[in-house]
């Protein structure tokens, strides 16, 4: 009903949780999402293993994420050429400066920035800002976490950043997609 709703309510991708042990996540929560929708599926984890990505795949997956803090440089390169021979799309995730150098060795063209400071836990919609600059023209830039209220988009969207994952501040509506035609005007 979920990737329905956000189907519905002009959601360009789904992101689901698959990991359980941190997340509450599942693996069924994906396939049914892939079941339910035509909508692309990013599968939200801890990809660290090859095998993850060929299970990513055989669940249904149209895209992994890679968290830049979670590896090194050729970890990264493996796990992502990969997902590119199976014909998925690659999400590197950044929190820093040096994540995103980093990850603009990699071939994907989406980079995901992450305002949530992995040892603070503190959230701030500047890092996205600060780091933008350092994003090439022919990266697609998506901003992730603390994008809570349309002032939040509007701020993004005045600085040319129109990709957004956001999870959170939709889960605790009582209809994820109207909240999402709420903070974008989709709908």
């Amino acid at each position: 009903d979920i990737a329905q709703s956000y189907a519905e309510y002009g959601a360009a991708c789904l992101s689901v949780l698959t990991d359980k042990q941190f997340f509450q996540g599942q693996v069924d929560y994906l396939k049914q999402a892939r079941a339910s929708c035509q909508l692309p599926v990013l599968r939200k984890d801890f990809i660290v293993d090859a095998y993850q990505v060929y299970e990513s795949r055989a669940m249904g997956a149209d895209c992994i994420l890679l968290i830049a803090a979670a590896l090194d440089d050729g970890h990264m390169a493996e796990l992502e050429a990969i997902a590119r021979a199976l014909d998925m799309a690659v999400l590197v995730e950044v929190h820093d400066a040096a994540e995103l150098e980093r990850s603009l060795r990699l071939k994907t063209p989406l980079i995901g920035i992450n305002n949530r400071n992995l040892r603070s836990f503190e959230v701030s919609l500047d890092t996205t800002l600060i780091l933008q600059k350092d994003v090439p023209a022919d990266r697609l830039l998506v901003t992730e976490s603390g994008i809570l209220t349309t002032a939040d988009v509007q701020r993004m969207r005045d600085a040319n950043i129109h990709a957004f994952l956001v999870g959170e501040a939709f889960m605790r509506a009582a209809d994820p997609g109207v909240a999402l035609a709420g903070l974008f005007g989709t709908h």
